[in-house]
């Protein structure tokens, strides 16, 4: 199942895709949590805290600035700049995938 939360700044989207992310995860599915926003907040949403979060997003800015190496594909930045977040979601601060694995 994929699920992509959209719509207009500041209506909520963050909050209900970090509620509706640990609640799947809780109900023993398997989640990743993708964050392309401008401003990635969904760490913050889903606990995991505005160190990890920062972190997460300098190398998404590292990358960004060409500072760091794009992964060339979607299980390597998973593994290379995702982070675990409570209740069994995995987060990952996204700027581009280059080809992602269908499914």
């Amino acid at each position: 199942m994929k699920i992509a939360v959209a719509g207009k700044g500041g209506v909520g989207k963050t909050t209900v895709s970090g509620t509706l992310a640990r609640a799947l995860a809780r109900s023993g599915h398997q989640v990743l949590a993708l964050d392309g926003d401008v401003n990635p907040m969904l760490g913050i949403s889903l606990g995991v805290g505005p160190e990890e979060t920062d972190r997460l997003v300098a190398a998404r800015q590292a990358l960004d600035g060409g500072r760091l190496g794009h992964e060339p594909t979607a299980a390597g930045l998973v593994d290379k700049f995702g982070t675990d977040a409570p209740d069994g979601v995995r987060l990952v601060v996204v700027s581009r995938i280059d080809e992602a694995d269908p499914g």
